[in-house]
């Protein structure tokens, strides 16, 4: 029975553990495009406003909501 329950809560867990690490692996790559990006004095402002908002929310738990800033500054860089 124990042993079940460990099943189900690990298999419950493994979504949201797997989408925790995509976070920061956004923010990485984020970070490696940004001296070579050619971008506005404003879209570049803008970018590393959501990649700080992206990590702000991670670090609060709010991975869905990280991954759309992240992800959104990702697509004005163009990666």
């Amino acid at each position: 029975m124990i042993i079940r329950i460990s099943i189900a809560l690990l298999l419950a867990l493994a979504p949201v553990t797997a989408f925790a690490n995509q976070c920061p692996t956004m923010m990485a790559a984020i970070d490696a495009a940004l001296p070579n990006a050619s971008l506005s004095e404003a879209d570049m402002a803008k970018v590393k406003q959501l990649r700080q908002q992206g990590e702000q929310l991670h670090q609060s738990g709010d991975h869905a909501g990280s991954e759309a800033a992240l992800g959104q500054a990702k697509k004005m860089l163009g990666i």
